[in-house]
């Protein structure tokens, strides 16, 4: 593995990102960085107050710089919010320079995971038709991702075995 490219997690809130991220990152031995986790750092608060404080538009824009200024790192795993990659800036920037993998999981799986979660905004209050809705939506973006994990029947050892050959054969 002589790529200095990154490799970047997308999908829906509640896919695994995070916990892949890091599984994926000790296993190559390369630094691992959560978005969700580093907005949190910097807001001092969590990606629901900063919802609910300031608003999905600024919560956005921070996610924006953040996510850019991540991606300039070499070498090392990233882990997009749920949303991140629907930014055109951050999609793009993702696609040219890095490796990116798309954690995708049938929707009731997904909604099972965030339906009524404190933790995901954007899921604590919405139906299971809207959610639904939000997945629908984001696929059609996830889809650009260089790799497609289909996740359902693997287990997280698995899912993490899959990407590291995918990220080693490239």
């Amino acid at each position: 593995m002589n790529s200095n490219k990154n490799l970047v997690f997308l999908g829906m809130m509640g896919s695994g990102k995070s916990s892949i991220g890091a599984m994926v990152s000790k296993k190559l031995n390369i630094p691992f960085i959560d978005i969700d986790h580093l907005i949190e750092e910097h807001a001092g608060m969590t990606v629901s107050e900063i919802f609910e404080v300031s608003g999905e538009d600024y919560f956005r824009n921070l996610e924006e710089k953040i996510t850019i200024k991540s991606l300039k790192h070499k070498k090392v795993v990233v882990s997009l919010g749920g949303g991140g990659f629907v930014n055109d800036k951050i999609r793009k920037d993702v696609l040219t320079n890095h490796f990116s993998f798309w954690l995708n999981w049938d929707d009731l799986v997904l909604i099972k995971r965030i339906k009524g979660s404190k933790k995901r905004p954007l899921a604590s209050k919405s139906t299971e038709q809207e959610i639904k809705t939000i997945i629908k939506k984001r696929k059609n973006i996830y889809s650009k991702a260089n790799f497609k994990i289909n996740c359902n029947k693997l287990t997280k050892s698995e899912i993490v075995k899959t990407i590291i050959k995918t990220y080693e054969l490239n």
